[in-house]
């Protein structure tokens, strides 16, 4: 082949056109934005101070040991700590030191983990005692090009018993060339003897306040508009760890390409509740109002929320509201919302440290619950139905005390326990007495010493009820007694279609804890009165169809064609009569709830 054909065949032109060199791959943000120096770490100042004060002094130790939990800078503070025991600048600085202003000969390789004399090795992939050996080996040559040949083993926690033991000599003794730098996430499973031979540093969670003027500064680095409290949340959710905030914040950038990185956002994508109606449900949950608590955790839920984060962020309130009350100096932390502190501040002064405690305690319990159930939605229902009964229930030390003194009321015989029913032994009766009378009177001893509660009709029941705020069976006496006989002590009732068998067992065993009195309950097949709801649904009806032929009614139906009415409240009425609200109809008019009283006087 000719010079000619071979140049032909290898001409650039030949070969098509040049494309252009592929753009430089995306990094994210937890390694683009990663600290090459002390100045750049954050919330480490303990841990900075005393290296600093070490290297200033040269007093440099053999071996270091970070702990910490995940993403606080162990292995970041590893890779700084073997630039600075190989900082050197030509004619400038030939020292260990860690005031490093710019970069020096080894540092850009070190910090790309490339530089032929700093080792790192990942323990959890290197376990045996094989692997140190290959350390222990290497480690009596002089490093190739930097001063000091440095080994750093992450996730050291995981070597075996026989690699560590291996270690030991070396680790005591090393060369003058040679540090070790370890980093591990669990302490605690590294020996006292390796332990021993390194110096200690715990790398602790950084602060939301921290973390929040951190991702504030790289987004502004990287041209994105955020919401403060946006990335308040980032750092609330990422619990003190720097790499899983920028993680987070790596996400919401992509989740809100072009667009603000706003709080609505941020909620949505971490499946969050909104902090105000946390409080709500709080409120809801600590008032006892069970319906108000389920729709509100249900509507979260409909939105993308999880149920387990919606307990945790409620138990993380509760945390809040129980340091306010111990620590009030608390509601001043500048991340607080205007309704968080508020709020916060008046359930400290309302609800007791016992609730609190006894919340909290429910809470991590159902927690675990939620997270193991195939249902997660129900069980999160659970636990907060389990709070709403729960929080009016005295405290252990106070049932204890109503119980001692229900024992000194018998003992004296002050009060008598009634005798059984029935021609059971002695002990039995006793036995009996004690664990079917004592209950109700240690709930209420004020009743042995004040008159009976007189109850005079089935709606001073319902409102004693609702004042002892057991919502089911207030609804059950609504809705599904039908009266037969009332009298002091005694009561026989139809049981409604939709009935419980078990309503007059109840009725029986709450009026005898309320009033102090035993009370005969007993459901009867006779034909009873109707109950209060259908009484109260017939007087709406009635009162709809009385106030058509009113003719000021009539007239205003006239000028106003296709109107209709929804409903009556009478004025003396103290709870207005609920009416279904139907849809607008286009080109109509509705007129609301017509008061009787002003009809009256009108004509």
């Amino acid at each position: 082949m000719s010079d000619e054909a071979t140049t032909e065949m290898f001409d650039a032109s030949a070969l098509g056109p040049v494309t252009a060199p592929p753009a430089t791959p995306y990094r994210v943000l937890a390694r683009k934005y990663r600290p090459s120096s002390f100045e750049d770490l954050i919330g480490q100042e303990p841990m900075v101070r005393t290296l600093s004060n070490a290297f200033d002094s040269n007093r440099i130790h053999q071996a270091y040991i970070l702990t910490g939990v995940r993403g606080v800078g162990k292995t970041t503070t590893a890779r700084i700590l073997a630039r600075a025991f190989n900082y050197e600048l030509p004619g400038k600085v030939n020292v260990p030191t860690i005031h490093m202003p710019e970069l020096g000969v080894h540092c850009q390789a070190i910090i790309e983990s490339r530089h032929v004399d700093v080792i790192e090795m990942d323990a959890a992939s290197h376990t045996g005692i094989d692997d140190v050996r290959e350390i222990i080996d290497s480690a009596r040559y002089r490093p190739v090009s930097a001063r000091t040949k440095v080994y750093i083993i992450d996730e050291v926690h995981m070597l075996s018993k026989q690699a560590f033991n291996g270690l030991l000599k070396t680790l005591e003794e090393p060369p003058e060339h040679v540090k070790f730098l370890f980093a591990t996430t669990e302490i605690d499973k590294v020996p006292i003897t390796v332990r021993s031979r390194c110096q200690r540093f715990d790398l602790r969670r950084v602060e939301a306040d921290v973390l929040v003027k951190h991702l504030a500064g790289i987004c502004a680095k990287e041209h994105i508009e955020a919401d403060t409290q946006a990335l308040a949340m980032v750092a609330r959710a990422s619990e003190g760890s720097v790499r899983d905030s920028l993680s987070l914040l790596d996400q919401a950038i992509a989740h809100n390409i072009g667009g603000r990185i706003e709080a609505a956002s941020i909620r949505m994508m971490l499946g969050l509740a909104d902090r105000a109606e946390i409080i709500d449900l709080f409120h809801n949950v600590m008032s006892g109002n069970c319906a108000a608590a389920l729709k509100l955790i249900k509507a979260h839920y409909d939105l993308g929320a999880d149920p387990a984060q919606i307990l945790t962020e409620l138990a993380e309130f509760v945390h809040f509201v129980t340091r306010l009350q111990i620590l009030p100096e608390t509601a001043q932390d500048p991340d607080l919302t205007e309704d968080e502190r508020l709020r916060g501040t008046e359930f400290a002064k309302s609800l007791s440290l016992m609730v609190l405690t006894r919340a909290w305690q429910m809470l991590l319990k159902g927690l675990a619950e939620v997270k193991d159930s195939n249902r997660p939605l129900a069980a999160a229902e659970m636990v907060l139905i389990r709070l709403c009964y729960a929080a009016d229930l005295p405290s252990p030390d106070k049932a204890l005390k109503r119980l001692g003194e229900l024992d000194k009321l018998i003992t004296s015989g002050s009060v008598m326990p009634a005798a059984p029913s029935g021609s059971a032994p002695q002990s039995v009766q006793s036995l009996r007495t004690t664990s079917v009378t004592a209950p109700h009177m240690a709930a209420s001893p004020a009743a042995h010493s004040q008159p009976a509660l007189r109850l005079n009709s089935l709606a001073d029941i319902v409102a004693l009820a609702q004042s002892n705020r057991d919502i089911l069976l207030k609804n059950a006496l609504e809705r599904d007694v039908r009266l037969v006989r009332f009298e002091q002590g005694q009561i026989e009732f139809e049981l409604g279609p939709q009935g419980s068998p078990q309503l007059a067992a109840n009725l029986t065993r709450r009026l005898q804890e309320w009033t102090g009195t035993r009370w005969m309950v007993a459901v009867t097949s006779a034909k009873g009165t109707p109950s209060l709801k259908e009484q109260s649904d017939a007087k709406a009806r009635d009162a709809l169809a009385d106030i058509h032929t009113n003719p000021l009614v009539k007239s205003a139906l006239e000028h106003f064609p296709g109107a209709k009415i929804i409903g009556v409240r009478m004025a003396e009425s103290l709870a207005p009569v609920p009416a279904p609200q139907p849809e607008p109809i286009a080109g109509d008019e509705d007129i609301g709830f017509l008061d009787q009283n002003d009809f009256d006087e009108d004509l």
